[in-house]
């Protein structure tokens, strides 16, 4: 995901293996087979360019910290108790932040 974000712009799995492996020792099939399941994990943007698919991270870092704080949120039952903890552990500037955020 790290290729994705810093990428700027989407990227075919070539160009993602090339840049996890230059030496090319890295299965190509192995770079497509983990793109498709961050993309059907919501993970990873895709759309069709020509006869491959491109992939990106979506709404860059951001939305990829987003994306990862969502899911880990998702699997807990008593999810009060995690924000409750998460807010808790905010600087007063991040806390500002977020009830600003919270008001729009």
């Amino acid at each position: 995901m790290t290729v994705l974000g810093e990428a700027g712009r989407p990227l075919t799995p070539g160009e993602v293996r090339d840049r996890l492996d230059p030496s090319g020792e890295l299965s190509y099939s192995t770079v497509v087979t983990t793109l498709t399941r961050l993309h059907e994990k919501g993970s990873a943007s895709r759309h069709r360019a020509g006869r491959a698919f491109r992939y990106g991270a979506p709404d860059g870092p951001a939305g990829l910290i987003a994306d990862r704080m969502t899911r880990l949120l998702a699997v807990e039952a008593d999810r009060a108790s995690v924000l409750r903890r998460f807010v808790g552990n905010l600087d007063a500037d991040d806390e500002r932040l977020l009830r600003d955020l919270l008001s729009e």
